[in-house]
């Protein structure tokens, strides 16, 4: 049982803030205690992040308090913040990627030798091995991380922010890029630092891990204060709820479309290590999920197919002919699209308009002689946020301005403005609300009804069993699995994704109870 101190040790009080004018923040005010897990939740664009950028001096509020140990604080900078106890995760990445793994964990706070005018490098990567233990990553500390996944790189940012020491620790999506068995192990992290009287402020869109580890949840909507309860007095109904303002009786709304004709064949795409001889076919009118734990080769094998990667063997046909797709835009003349994983790193240009990033793509058809048709690409731009409903003052808007489900669907809506056959998602909902997720499940089912070809890889096996027609799973780079929706089994699924070389089991688990197909060749058949 949590025993919660009589005083809180932050509370956040009234507070208000506006960008351009518009007022994202309106009187919102938030409390913490002693040794607590409380979540802050709500829609992208709710003020979540806003007000914790406040908390921790990125932003600075143009109304309300801050609390803090009992006396009132402004802080100027996130180091000022981080010298009172308080340390962020963020969800946006920004790993030093040419910089060392301890380099990186140690950043601005680096261990000295005694004439504390040097760098003490093998103690920074003693202390970081250590640190690495604790979450069972086998890394050396002198590896770049420009070596490292995307799943690593947010292990890392996890470890930086508790190895601080921090009295508060504020988590922004944590676990949106890492696998199940990587966020039990933050999770044991997370009980241990409460246990000690840490205090955890959370931030997550996964329902399961919010009831699994919250003492108290904060709700936000459209920068306004909802409410605060315990978390055993709330179900996930409550819950979404109180974030969207009305109940979503159907989170996956599942379209039966019928399947058509073969459009992608891939036969025996082999890359190095990462992937070793797969094949599948992919049907029009058709969502095909990719399983997999992170490192699977899930990724790697979209991105040889889309021309990203040089695949060192195999072969990819489009509607009955071979294709040679060399680079990207060979894919894009096939009319296939990839949305990748990283919105930030490879989807988007943040730093300019929404309107440049949902026509790049398609900008050879929005010119003439030369020119680009401003109108045109204006009235394109427009027609997509309207479609999409992406919420934004102006298409001239920066799209970093933009909360994590808008600036997915611009990366969504830059490829559809194409009009592609073939789709090919890469965590599409990562990191976005539940509301911004329903609406990407939404347009998937009206993509599949027009006659579209969806492979979508994803890390949340709900996502996978309640969108998909048909389920592949991979496991060490080879296939491992193949599973039509009336045999969809969650336990199924993860045995075949478990799989090491040979079919020994990853985890020790026993084989599929349920009659899923398990692969044995690697080459697409059963």
């Amino acid at each position: 049982m949590v025993v919660f101190m009589e005083e809180f040790v932050l509370t956040m009080s009234n507070i208000t803030k506006s960008f351009s004018g518009n007022e994202v923040l309106h009187a919102v005010s938030f409390d913490l205690n002693a040794g607590e897990v409380h979540t802050l939740m709500g829609e992208n664009g709710s003020g979540k992040s806003t007000l914790m950028k406040i908390l921790m001096g990125i932003y600075q509020r143009d109304q309300g308090t801050i609390r803090l140990f009992g006396e009132d604080v402004a802080f100027s900078t996130s180091a000022q913040a981080l010298e009172h106890g308080i340390a962020m995760i963020h969800q946006e990445l920004s790993p030093v990627l040419d910089m060392e793994i301890s380099e990186n964990i140690f950043i601005g706070r680096e261990i000295r030798d005694r004439s504390g005018l040097l760098v003490n490098i093998r103690e920074s990567r003693r202390r970081a091995a250590e640190l690495l233990a604790q979450f069972s990553l086998h890394l050396d500390p002198a590896a770049k991380m420009r070596s490292l996944s995307v799943g690593q790189c947010q292990l890392i940012e996890i470890i930086k922010a508790i190895s601080c020491n921090a009295k508060i620790i504020i988590m922004d999506e944590p676990t949106s890029a890492i696998t199940e068995k990587e966020a039990e192990l933050l999770f044991e992290q997370i009980r241990r630092l409460r246990a000690q009287g840490v205090s955890i402020i959370y931030i997550s869109h996964k329902m399961e891990e919010i009831f699994k580890i919250s003492d108290r949840i904060t709700v936000l909507r459209d920068g306004n204060y909802i409410g605060t309860r315990k978390a055993a007095d709330l179900d996930t109904g409550e819950l979404i709820k109180m974030m969207v303002g009305r109940e979503l009786s159907d989170i996956f709304p599942k379209k039966t479309v019928p399947r058509g004709e073969v459009v992608l064949r891939a036969r025996n795409i082999s890359l190095g290590n990462r992937v070793k001889g797969v094949g599948f076919d992919l049907c029009r009118g058709e969502i095909l999920g990719i399983a997999g734990l992170v490192g699977a080769g899930r990724s790697e094998l979209v991105e040889s197919i889309f021309g990203l990667r040089k695949k060192d063997g195999g072969a990819v046909e489009i509607k009955g002919r071979p294709a040679s797709i060399r680079r990207p835009a060979d894919a894009i003349r096939q009319n296939i699209a990839l949305i990748t994983e990283d919105r930030k790193m490879t989807g988007l240009n943040l730093r300019t308009s929404i309107s440049n990033n949902i026509t790049i793509v398609s900008i050879k058809n929005l010119t003439a002689h030369g020119l680009l048709n401003r109108r045109r690409e204006q009235d394109c731009a427009v027609s997509f946020v309207d479609k999409l409903r992406i919420k934004a003052p102006g298409i001239a808007s920066q799209t970093l301005s933009l909360s994590g489900g808008n600036q997915q669907k611009v990366v969504i809506a830059k490829w559809l403005v194409g009009d592609p056959d073939i789709i090919i998602m890469d965590e599409p909902t990562r990191g976005i609300d539940v509301g911004a997720k329903r609406d990407i499940y939404l347009l998937m089912g009206e993509l599949a009804e027009k006659g579209k070809a969806i492979l979508m890889i994803s890390s949340e096996m709900p996502e996978l069993i309640g969108m998909c027609d048909r389920i592949i799973v991979l496991a060490e780079g080879k296939l491992t699995g193949e599973f039509e929706r009336d045999r969809f089994s969650q336990e199924d699924i993860m045995w075949c994704a478990c799989q090491g070389p040979g079919g020994a089991s990853l985890v020790g688990s026993a084989g599929p109870a349920s009659g899923g197909n398990r692969i044995d060749d690697g080459g697409g058949q059963l």
